[in-house]
């Protein structure tokens, strides 16, 4: 995505006429907001309500989702704090 700080047009408005710009022209001010942030509270709460699927969902079928499956096996406290682990450490 290309961020101008001024439109890309050789003539620029004249003081007191305003800023007319035409489509495709938009100015952006700093990068657009990503959905990362929604994504990680997803993941919190899946990893509070089932610890290995929020494992899964940050890593995958590595070694830490079966080591997940593990500890919520022998107890569900030490799933949630694996898996909240996992996923904060990001």
């Amino acid at each position: 995505m290309f961020y101008a700080t001024r439109p890309i047009t050789p003539d620029w408005p004249k003081p007191g006429r305003g800023l007319a710009l035409s489509r495709g022209q938009i100015l952006r001010k700093g990068p657009r907001p990503s959905w990362g942030n929604a994504m990680d509270i997803i993941r919190i709460i899946v990893a509070i309500l089932l610890p290995p699927l929020g494992v899964f969902l940050q890593e995958g079928l590595g070694k830490h989702f079966w080591i997940n499956i593990i500890l919520t096996l022998l107890g569900y406290l030490p799933g949630i704090v694996h898996a909240l682990y996992i996923i904060i450490k990001r």
